[in-house]
């Protein structure tokens, strides 16, 4: 299936469709594009883009996978293009296993900017399997990293060369699993083993040129009811993985409620991302919020110690007083290079997505971008945003063109029905 966009220039001036008047958005990226399939529900996106023009897409397909009965939902399905995202190649399963799998992920290695690797949960979240691509995802080979005792969520991927981490929970333990040999054999390793908090989530993962390896997660203090506090870390490990030290770097008040009372206790609640530019400057990316189940923002800190020491906090968002921020994503390119993107409810009850980068390590933010922008025909878009956010995440990239790739997921309810968009610039 292949299909064209083109861009919306906007410049500081807003646009009407019939009796709709829509905000300005973003001058310099893609007017959002529908991708994967156009039946069932497409959900919680992961992206990486390759040195070569490849762009990948990976999510879980649910409701059905046309013209599979027997495929299990949902299913990883990947979209491709070989074009930076002008065009998109047709949708297709990467790993024909006959157990549900969740929590996309997909990265490409920075070393060869060509081999790509994917991971997801299944057999019940009881298996973390990860996928690697050395013919720009052609075909695939997968091995079940690692087979837990009991449910494990939100895998992380983290790849150099012939080191590939991924990181998960298991209640309220955070793992690192950690393979030398291109992700074929792996070793876990629990990253708090002293703490007794109710939950854990990870984040992020990132490694630095040293070989330094992060990985972000928020600690939560009470199961179900979501009482809080919520914490938020980010944990070093100098030695591959074997040994781990962590920073706290903010507190979060219980996660906010869903409007609709659908979706997880935690759907809203305080993460943490991380990332590390090409001269070794660390970033992190939060959402947290001083009350209990009260609005949260997004804030900002680097760190030029590999983590040791940090800046103070900063207020990244432009929303007033008031207004929910959630689901931070990041990503770091050359030296100074970071970008960052978060949805927010500042034309409540809609949601919207948002986009800020900057050249001098988050010293200075360009203008706030608005990505998310007006399609007709869907139940879950207006022309001031869209009903509610499709995942528990989105994720963003830089292409070898130095543009941003990004896809984030929107939908009318936590339920259904929603799908996944994108777009791209800088």
């Amino acid at each position: 299936m292949f299909f064209r966009f083109y861009r919306l220039w906007v410049l500081g001036v807003g646009l009407c469709l019939g009796v709709v008047c829509l905000p300005a958005w973003a001058s310099n990226f893609s007017t959002q594009t529908r991708v994967g399939l156009r039946s069932g529900d497409q959900w919680e996106p992961a992206i990486a883009a390759d040195g070569y023009g490849h762009v990948y897409i990976l999510y879980p397909q649910y409701l059905h996978v046309p013209g599979c009965t027997s495929c299990p939902i949902p299913s990883m399905i990947l979209v491709e293009s070989v074009d930076n995202g002008v065009t998109w190649r047709s949708e297709r399963r990467i790993a024909n296993r006959n157990s549900a799998q969740f929590d996309a992920q997909i990265v490409v290695d920075p070393v060869d900017r060509r081999t790509v690797y994917a991971g997801w949960l299944e057999n019940d979240r009881k298996d973390i399997v990860v996928a690697r691509s050395v013919d720009f995802g052609l075909t695939w080979t997968t091995v079940v990293a690692i087979r837990t005792e009991t449910e494990a969520d939100k895998p992380v991927l983290a790849v150099h060369g012939l080191d590939v981490y991924v990181a998960y929970n298991r209640a309220a333990k955070v793992w690192v699993a950690g393979s030398h040999d291109g992700g074929n054999i792996f070793t876990p390793v629990n990253v708090n083993p002293g703490d007794s908090m109710g939950w854990a989530q990870a984040g992020g993962a990132g490694i630095d040129p040293t070989g330094n390896l992060f990985v972000s997660w928020a600690g939560y203090t009470r199961v179900g009811a979501g009482q809080g506090p919520v914490n938020l870390y980010v944990s070093r490990s100098g030695d591959g993985g074997k040994s781990w030290g962590t920073a706290w770097m903010d507190s979060s008040g219980a996660p906010p409620e869903c409007a609709t009372n659908e979706c997880g206790w935690a759907y809203l609640g305080a993460q943490i991302t991380v990332s590390a530019d090409a001269a070794g400057t660390l970033y992190a990316l939060w959402n947290a919020g001083t009350i209990n189940r009260g609005a949260e923002r997004i804030y900002f800190a680097s760190s030029t110690t590999a983590g040791a020491t940090w800046s103070a906090k900063v207020n990244v968002s432009n929303a007033a007083a008031g207004v929910s921020h959630a689901f931070p994503t990041m990503v770091a390119g050359m030296a100074g290079d970071v970008r960052i993107a978060w949805m927010d409810t500042r034309q409540s009850p809609f949601w919207n997505t948002y986009y800020r980068s900057s050249t001098n390590g988050g010293a200075t933010w360009s203008t706030e971008a608005r990505l998310s922008s007006y399609v007709p025909g869907f139940s879950y878009i207006d022309g001031r945003g869209f009903k509610f956010p499709f995942g528990d995440y989105f994720e963003m990239d830089i292409d070898n063109h130095g543009d941003t790739q990004i896809v984030w997921g929107e939908g009318l309810t936590y339920e259904s029905p929603g799908s996944i968009w994108y777009s791209n610039g800088r």
